[in-house]
C-alpha cells in the first residue's frame, strides 16, 4: 500500500465525521441512549408485551378479549363515561387559561403571589387534590356550612362522590399545566404586533380576536392534546370523589378490575388496548386540525 493511500484514510474519516455531523450524528448523540434506553424498557417493551397478550384469552378466538369489552353494557358504557369527563375538564382548563394568561403577561402588584396560587396544585397530586375535596365540598364540608350559614341552602349541596366532583378534581389538578403552557405560546407572540395593529386602530378585542388568537390557536391545540391526555387516564378522583359504579365508572376503572380484581390480564391488556386507541384518535384529530393551522413564525421574544 503506497504512502499516500494511508495518508488519505485519516481525511476520508474525517470527512465523513464532518458529513455525519452537519446531520447532527455526531458524539453528542450519545446523550440520548440513556433516554432512549428507560423508554424501551418501561413503555415499549411493556406496552408489545400487553398488546400481544391481549391477543391471547382463554376463549373467544384472538378477538375474545375485545369482543367480551363491547358486549359488556356496563363496560361499554366507560367509554362515555371517560370522555364525558376528559373532554370538558379539558376544554374548561384551556379555556380558563387564555384570559388569565393574557393579562398575567403584564407586570401589576401581587402578580408573583397570584402566580404561585395558580400553580400550587401541581404540589398536591390528585390524591390530596381528592382528599381536599372531599373535606371543602362534601356534605359536612365547608362550602356546605358556608352556604347553610348564609341561608343559601337548606340541605347539603351534593359536589362529591358523582360526576361533578371527579370534574372539579381534573379542573384543579389540570389547570395549572394548562396555565403555564398557554402563558409560554402567549410569551412567544411579540408584543409589536399588537401594537402595530393597535396604530391601525384596532381595539383590544380586535387585537386580540385577529392578532394574537390565530398566533395562539395552534398552542392551545396542543396544549388541550396534553390536558386531553393528563384526564383520559383519570384513576384516583373517579375512585374517591366520583361513582366507580355509575356514571364515574371510566375505562381506567374497567381496566383496574379485569385485571387487579379479577385477575384476568388478558382482558385487563385489551381493556388497557382500547383505552389507547381512543386516546390516539382523538389526539389525531386535533393535530390534524392543528396542522392546518397557521404554524409560521409569532416574533417571539425567545
Amino acid at each position: 500500500m503506497t504512502t499516500s493511500a494511508v495518508a488519505q484514510r485519516p481525511r476520508a474519516r474525517a470527512a465523513l465525521r464532518h458529513r455525519l455531523a452537519e446531520r447532527g450524528v455526531d458524539r453528542t448523540l450519545l446523550l440520548i441512549l440513556p433516554g432512549a434506553l428507560a423508554v424501551l424498557a418501561l413503555f415499549c417493551y411493556p406496552f408489545l408485551y400487553g398488546l400481544q397478550l391481549s391477543f391471547q384469552p382463554a376463549k373467544g378466538g384472538v378477538l375474545g378479549a375485545y369482543r367480551a369489552f363491547f358486549s359488556d353494557p356496563f363496560a361499554r358504557k366507560s367509554i362515555w363515561a371517560t370522555f364525558s369527563l376528559a373532554i370538558p375538564a379539558s376544554l374548561i382548563n384551556v379555556g380558563a387559561s387564555v384570559p388569565i394568561s393574557y393579562r398575567m403577561r403584564r407586570e401589576f402588584r401581587g402578580k408573583r403571589l397570584l402566580l404561585a396560587i395558580l400553580v400550587v396544585p401541581i404540589t398536591l397530586g390528585t390524591v390530596l387534590t381528592a382528599e381536599g375535596i372531599l373535606e371543602f365540598y362534601g356534605p359536612a364540608g365547608w362550602f356546605n356550612r358556608t352556604l347553610h350559614w348564609l341561608g343559601l341552602a337548606d340541605s347539603p349541596v351534593h359536589l362529591t362522590m358523582n360526576y361533578t366532583g371527579v370534574l372539579l378534581s381534573l379542573i384543579i389538578s389540570g389547570f395549572p399545566f394548562s396555565y403555564l403552557l398557554t402563558h409560554s405560546y402567549l410569551s412567544g407572540i411579540h408584543p409589536n404586533l399588537e401594537k402595530a395593529a393597535a396604530t391601525l386602530g384596532a381595539g383590544w378585542w380586535q387585537r386580540f380576536r385577529y392578532v394574537t388568537f390565530p398566533l395562539l390557536l395552534p398552542g392551545l391545540m396542543t396544549t388541550f392534546c396534553l390536558s386531553f391526555v393528563m384526564a383520559f387516564a383519570v384513576f384516583p378522583s373517579a375512585l374517591m370523589v366520583g361513582d366507580p359504579d355509575g356514571k364515574t365508572h371510566v375505562i381506567s376503572i374497567e381496566v383496574y378490575q379485569a385485571a387487579l380484581e379479577r385477575f384476568d390480564y388478558v382482558q385487563g391488556c385489551a381493556d388497557a388496548m382500547i383505552m389507547t386507541v381512543l386516546m390516539l384518535a382523538v389526539l389525531a384529530a386535533v393535530t390534524g386540525l392543528r396542522a392546518r393551522l397557521y404554524s409560521g413564525a409569532t416574533g417571539g421574544k425567545g
